[in-house]
């Protein structure tokens, strides 16, 4: 039964399939996991994956010349086309009918199939494959289908960050609220959708399984570009689009690639909601200084591409903004006037020195995200902020690069709901470390993510003492020297399932962990470490399934008990000691031994390590 798309269908059929014990199968193809998994929810489905390119070529070549050989002069430039199909099937077999019915098969033709094999496929007397994706475009409930045609906006290839992609969502308006869901955690359930369609390829997950990039095929993206101009509903500028006059109106987003920036001034930008830049030139920072006059209802600004040597002070004018995102170069002053922006719910500043935030900042009562790299608060948070009436931050979700945080009660009773915060130090010998107050990370009820580092300091600060909240899911500290004998303030932790020590986060030799702690840690990181002796067993990492060490070059041995956790999957080494590195071996052979084959031990590269971080 091939490309079934509703349940219904298979109600109707499979009464005439009785089940008699002759060993007979039923092969059904469905581009829904729903529908894969309501047919059959006792075994897992097969998810199909895309072609090698070996495989595509070997497709190409059997389409284009049957049993004959390939010639020689054209094989070098065939396995190129066969590449440029990344993977998908239909793709290669629509090119490979339009090559063999070229009869002189000549070198210049196939390299310009090469160059343009996206707009071959998708144009209108090659439309057998964009029929084919159209039909998953049509079965789309109408909620998703504008959340798909914004995939366009990204350039061609494009790692997509799906936290990106999501407040994006947000902001332009195409999520909508699910009581008790956050806008959020709506906006992941329609990314879910989308992936469980087949019309997203997951690229990235992080430790604790949560999607971390995607991207979108080739065809895919031109259905997206395509049907996103017809509707008027995106349009894409780069090298290769030009729009006539009469498509230069009434355009509502614009996602500017490469050489397209210089065509903006052609636009009546009066239409225009949203701006998404791709692309760094320096002409941009003229061009905005306009916007509040050319762009009055400007809801989306995303021009993290373009590096600003001061702060276009015209956005603040912009009060439609919901997403602002834009980075700096050299010394940057940040305005008060941005609390003018009421609406603004992400705000996105990333720049290569130390930014000084005014307090205005928390007087924008519909902030939903805040991300920084180099964020410093220049006055007295706790009191100064405190001592006018500022509105309790009910909907900030995720606060992350600030620097020297006062993480006072007070402080955080402004933001009761955030649910991700990153927080980093740098020790000044005239300021207390218990003036920071880190026992208050208590006090943040909501709270599943914190990064929490020291960046340089000139004495360990033995005595700090922080406390984290039972809500933490995900963990990462870095830098300050916590004796071992204190991880009792980690493993205790409930709901904790990633852990990772990063830098001296804990020191000393000896660390032998308590009975029921680290109940639900899925993934343990020690990264850096002068660790010599770890004591445990099976019962104190009862879910561990990843563990990587990196530097631990003190560490005599992995425990051998680490190998009797039945969860355990993966055991990861990099620069760590010889007699650790054999330990780990030892472990896995001896796991074998005993027929569990669900161990894997790596002893990763430099290239591996530095692209997995």
């Amino acid at each position: 039964m091939d490309d079934v798309w509703d349940t219904k269908v298979w109600d109707e059929v499979k009464k005439f399939f009785p089940d008699d014990n002759n060993g007979s199968r039923i092969i059904l193809t469905t581009r829904q996991s729903n529908v894969a998994m309501y047919a059959n929810d006792e075994s897992p489905s097969h998810q199909m994956s895309l072609l090698s390119p070996e495989a595509s070529w070997d497709l190409l070549r059997k389409t284009v010349f049957g049993q004959k050989d390939c010639p020689s002069a054209l094989e070098k430039i065939g396995r190129i086309i066969a590449q440029n199909c990344k993977g998908l099937p239909l793709a290669v077999v629509v090119i490979g009918g339009l090559l063999s019915k070229a009869h002189d098969n000549k070198q210049e033709d196939w390299e310009h199939i090469a160059s343009n094999i996206n707009s071959i496929i998708m144009r209108d007397d090659s439309d057998q494959l964009e029929k084919i994706l159209y039909l998953s475009y049509n079965y789309l409930p109408h909620h998703l289908r504008a959340c798909f045609l914004y995939m366009g906006i990204f350039p061609e290839d494009k790692e997509i960050s799906v936290s990106q992609l999501i407040k994006l969502w947000v902001a332009e308006g195409f999520v909508k609220p699910v009581t008790p869901k956050s806008f959020e955690e709506v906006a992941e359930d329609y990314f879910k959708d989308l992936n469980d369609r087949s019309l997203i390829q997951v690229q990235r997950r992080s430790r604790n399984g949560r999607v971390k990039t995607c991207i979108i095929h080739d065809m895919l993206r031109e259905l997206c570009i395509k049907e996103a101009q017809e509707e008027k509903f995106i349009q894409v500028i780069n090298r290769h689009i030009r729009l006539s006059p009469q498509g230069r109106n009434n355009q509502r987003r614009m996602s500017i690639h490469s050489n397209g920036l210089p065509y903006l001034e052609e636009f009546d930008a009066s239409y225009i909601r949203s701006l998404l830049y791709f692309y760094n030139n320096s002409l941009v920072e003229s061009q905005l200084s306009s916007l509040p006059m050319r762009c009055r209802l400007l809801k989306v600004l995303d021009a993290l591409t373009i590096h600003f040597r001061e702060f276009p002070i015209g956005i603040v004018e912009l009060i439609h903004l919901k997403y602002l995102g834009f980075s700096y170069i050299g010394r940057c002053k940040f305005p008060a006037s941005i609390s003018k922006l009421l609406n603004l719910q992400t705000l996105i500043i990333f720049g290569d020195s130390y930014l000084y935030l005014p307090r205005s900042i928390w007087e924008m009562p519909k902030l939903r995200n805040f991300l920084l790299k180099k964020g410093v608060f220049d006055h007295p948070f706790p009191t100064q902020v405190l001592g006018k009436d500022l509105v309790v931050l009910q909907n900030l979700q995720t606060l992350c690069g600030t620097i020297n945080f006062r993480c006072t009660k007070k402080v955080f009773q402004i933001m009761p709901n955030l649910k991700k915060l990153g927080v980093s130090y740098i020790h000044d010998e005239r300021i207390n470390w218990s003036s920071y107050e880190f026992d208050n990370f208590i006090y943040l009820h909501q709270l599943e993510t914190l990064k929490f580092q020291l960046i340089s300091m000139d004495a360990p600060p033995w005595h700090i003492n922080p406390a984290f909240p039972p809500s933490l899911k995900k963990l990462t500290l870095k830098g300050f020297q916590i004796p071992w004998e204190r991880m009792t303030i980690v493993g205790s932790l409930p709901n904790l399932e990633v852990l990772k020590l990063k830098e001296f986060a804990f020191e000393g030799s000896l660390w032998e962990p308590k009975e029921g702690e680290f109940t639900k840690l899925k993934f343990l990181l020690i990264h850096l470490s002068t660790l010599k002796h770890w004591k445990v067993n099976q019962e104190h990492f009862p879910q561990l399934q990843h563990l990587r060490l990196s530097f631990c070059s003190y560490l005599e041995a992995i425990p051998f008990e680490i190998g009797e956790i039945n969860t355990l999957e993966m055991l990861e080494l990099y620069e760590c000691s010889g007699s650790a590195v054999e330990s780990a071996m030892l472990i896995q052979e001896e796991q074998q031994s005993m027929g569990n084959d669900g161990l894997r031990v790596r002893v990763i590269s430099s290239y591996e390590y530095y692209h997995s971080r």
